[in-house]
């Protein structure tokens, strides 16, 4: 008998939520502790789940996009964000380390190949441990791409998206000087930084903001993130993002793609997403001949969207028995 929720092409109706059935703190080295949790079926088809940001954390309502009765669910808070300690830390906080992290977690666990869940910048993570370990990425579903290159930071921190939403754009650069406003993510990363809490945690809060205010078709600004969320979200983005997301060279994920022969994937996006723009996720697919590619009408970027979510529930149901 199918257990799917019931749902149609516009809303998707979660899986009730459920408890881990595994909560633990893992040293990962290098002074971090990573927060791990585990939930569904013990002995299930594993996946793990790579939340975005870099920073953003996981949340509970991640878990509810698969089938408990099927799915062994893994998630996790990166370096330096969410229940990983230290907080807000960027010291030995880069995408190598976090692959490291995600085969510490499967070997920890016991897990040969697990589907590979993430979104934004755990698509980018997701994309980075395939080709580093591509016989342990069962299968890729990824949300809302972002490669991590130049020109999508152009994008969002250089004017492009600012170009629709003037009004909010302006309240993102207005506390910047006008001499700094040629590279934001400079002049931000010298106030995050700056060693004054208050300055940290005002900028990180119209850092977050920005962001936040677009990740869905009806653009919500206003959004005032806790400051203690605020503060890694956008102290760990802006690290990253001022070092190239620790990808090498510009381009560096296109460019692997021949290392994750026979992985396969779905790619989930939104048409109107305006931070990571569809592009992205057209050249990646172009790039891929394992996946496939799902556009969804009148959806942004966010894992919230109902689109986006009834697309990606679907996606896991179907794979139940590509995976069997």
């Amino acid at each position: 008998m199918d257990k799917s929720p019931e749902q149609n092409s516009a809303v998707a109706v979660l899986y009730p939520a459920i408890e881990p059935f595994d909560r633990r703190m893992l040293d990962v080295g290098d002074g971090h502790q990573v927060y791990v949790e585990q939930c569904g079926r013990p002995d299930g088809v594993a996946v793990i789940v790579l939340h975005g940001g870099p920073g953003g954390g996981a949340s509970p309502v991640m878990r509810r996009f698969f089938d408990p009765s099927v799915y062994r669910v893994v998630l996790f808070d990166q370096r330096g964000c969410g229940r990983s300690r230290p907080h807000a830390s960027v010291e030995a906080n880069t995408t190598p380390h976090l692959i490291a992290d995600i085969e510490r977690i499967r070997t920890t666990l016991g897990v040969e190949r697990w589907i590979v869940f993430g979104g934004s910048w755990g698509a980018t993570l997701a994309l980075a441990y395939a080709q580093a370990h591509p016989a342990r990425a069962a299968w890729l579903v990824l949300r809302g791409v972002f490669l991590g290159t130049q020109r999508e930071l152009d994008w969002f921190y250089g004017g492009g998206a600012g170009r629709f939403f003037p009004d909010l754009w302006a309240r993102f650069i207005e506390p910047v000087p006008v001499k700094e406003r040629h590279d934001l993510i400079a002049a931000y990363h010298a106030r995050l930084f700056g060693g004054v809490f208050a300055q940290e945690s005002r900028f990180a809060r119209a850092w977050a903001e920005w962001e936040n205010a677009l990740a869905t078709v009806e653009t919500r600004p206003g959004h005032d993130a806790p400051v203690d969320y605020a503060r890694a979200f956008a102290r760990l983005e802006n690290h990253y993002f001022t070092n190239g997301c620790f990808l090498g060279e510009d381009g560096a994920l296109l460019a692997g793609m021949d290392r994750m022969e026979g992985v396969r994937g779905t790619i989930v996006q939104g048409r109107y997403d305006m931070i990571c723009p569809p592009e992205t996720a057209w050249a990646l697919h172009r790039r891929w001949p394992g996946s496939e590619l799902r556009m969804v009408p009148m959806a942004g970027h966010a894992l919230s969207e109902p689109g986006i979510a009834a697309e990606l529930v679907r996606t896991m149901n179907r794979l139940r028995a590509e995976m069997a």
